[in-house]
């Protein structure tokens, strides 16, 4: 992999993980673009690296949040903290068993179907549109609403249905505060990435080559700091509900990509 198309990966994953636009589809139309058609073990590492490399930043911004989660969780009460760790848990249940018992089926939908990228990012467009209508409130996530949210972190699972742009909508749909419900989201994925890290560091699946350590290096630090912006960045944007630029956006990129695929079919 060259170091220029290393680089735009890295920041295609590290803006896209948190801003509503999927990262999954971004990647798959970036691969498309720049003709990288990757050796399936190399392309697995490269991905590892970048998720982790998001997922590291997700850490850096919420250090507080997570630090004061553990000191709480740690008093062994049934505080806010506790509660709130266990609506984490209870939110990834839906995605867990997605990937346990349909890894093969999901990956099958990878590897440049750009046809179907472009439709899930128009549904990420609707989404996003009726979420950006929703008016704000104070409520809190509830152990239910962690649980809903988990499906529709599940489904985000497909290339083009943006993860955060789901699980964002949807809490805000079910009536939640919109600065805590992209708090919920961001911090619930965190576990999912190093669990998903953790399977394919074990499975033997992932293949290092000592003539990509360059441009693995400079894919993550790409990856790190884009997402460092983006995740301050979308905070701020969910609370003052911008979503409609993200829903306009989706709705011409996925657009974008269906003609695409259609000329190229």
């Amino acid at each position: 992999m060259e170091i220029i198309d290393a680089i735009i990966l890295g920041i295609i994953q590290g803006l896209t993980e948190f801003l509503p636009v999927s990262s999954s589809g971004h990647l798959e139309i970036g691969k498309a673009i720049l003709g990288e058609d990757l050796e399936a073990r190399t392309s697995l590492l490269f991905t590892v690296v970048l998720h982790f490399a998001t997922a590291l930043s997700t850490l850096v911004v919420f250090r507080k949040d997570i630090l004061d989660l553990i000191k709480g969780a740690l008093k062994f009460k049934w505080n806010e903290d506790l509660q709130f760790i266990t609506k984490i848990a209870i939110s990834m249940i839906p995605a867990v068993i997605v990937g346990l018992f349909f890894e093969e089926q999901l990956e099958q939908l990878f590897g440049g179907n750009i046809m179907l990228v472009g439709f899930m990012l128009i549904i990420t467009a609707i989404l996003l549109y009726f979420a950006d209508k929703a008016k704000n409130t104070n409520k809190k996530v509830s152990f239910k609403d962690a649980f809903i949210i988990g499906v529709s972190q599940a489904i985000a699972m497909l290339p083009g249905i943006s993860r955060s742009g789901a699980t964002i909508s949807t809490s805000v749909l079910l009536g939640n505060d919109k600065t805590k419900a992209a708090r919920f989201s961001f911090l619930m994925v965190v576990p999912l990435i190093f669990g998903k890290i953790a399977k394919d560091v074990l499975s033997g699946d992932l293949a290092y080559d000592s003539n990509n350590f360059t441009s693995l290096s400079i894919g993550f630090i790409a990856a790190f700091v884009a997402g460092l912006f983006a995740c301050t960045w979308m905070i701020a944007l969910v609370k003052k509900s911008k979503l409609i630029y993200f829903a306009i956006y989706c709705a011409i990129v996925g657009l974008i990509a269906v003609i695409f695929s259609m000329l190229n079919a």
